[in-house]
């Protein structure tokens, strides 16, 4: 990511988490998004990359089970964010990094998570290499995307196919209850679980 990149998500931090599937402040939206992390995820105590990790909701999510997270952004706002939110609890921690490139310890992470951010990345298989190579030998990539009405975004089958080169085929589950969003959608969002 360049830093003209950082800036601009370093400005969007002080609204990101207005949207409803970004604060989750809606009890029915906050109780899907945590339903749907703790049906993909392993049992506690699981330790968890959390790329792209935005101002850390899911990773509050997640720790708030009993899991450990370690989340990166390029975005020093969103990291400041994410460290305000979830930084007092045990075995979390939040680095400024480039998602596609995590300098995290390979063979550590039960779970590689990442929202919304596969997409937008210059060489996603190169990405995904890298992020297979975080987990342990029974760990698991928990994809979220979506393409979207704008034109942008990944399908699942361009996704699938991405894991299917990096050897670690998944399961699509679509996200189209409007639960998850705070409203009706009419593009594909979905999670894989490779």
């Amino acid at each position: 990511m360049t830093p003209r990149e950082s800036e601009l998500w370093d400005t969007e931090a002080a609204s990101f988490d207005d949207e409803p599937d970004h604060g989750l402040h809606d009890p029915l939206v906050h109780e899907a998004w945590r339903s749907l992390l703790l049906s993909v995820v392993p049992p506690i105590p699981s330790r968890i990359a959390d790329l792209g990790c935005g101002t850390g909701t899911l990773s509050l999510l997640l720790v708030q089970e009993g899991h450990a997270v370690d989340g990166v952004d390029f975005s020093p706002e969103m990291v400041r964010r994410a460290v305000a939110k979830v930084g007092s609890f045990p075995d979390t921690s939040f680095v400024v990094g480039d998602a596609a490139e995590p300098r995290l310890p390979a063979a550590s992470y039960e779970v590689v998570l990442c929202r919304h951010v596969l997409w937008a990345l210059p060489d996603p298989a190169a990405a995904l290499a890298r992020w297979v190579d975080l987990l342990t030998p029974t760990g698991r990539l928990v994809l979220i995307e979506g393409s979207w009405s704008t034109g942008a975004g990944l399908t699942a089958a361009e996704t699938l196919a991405l894991l299917e080169q990096a050897g670690r085929p998944g399961t699509v589950t679509s996200l189209s209850d409007p639960a998850y969003w705070g409203r009706r959608i009419e593009d594909e969002r979905y999670v894989v679980v490779a």
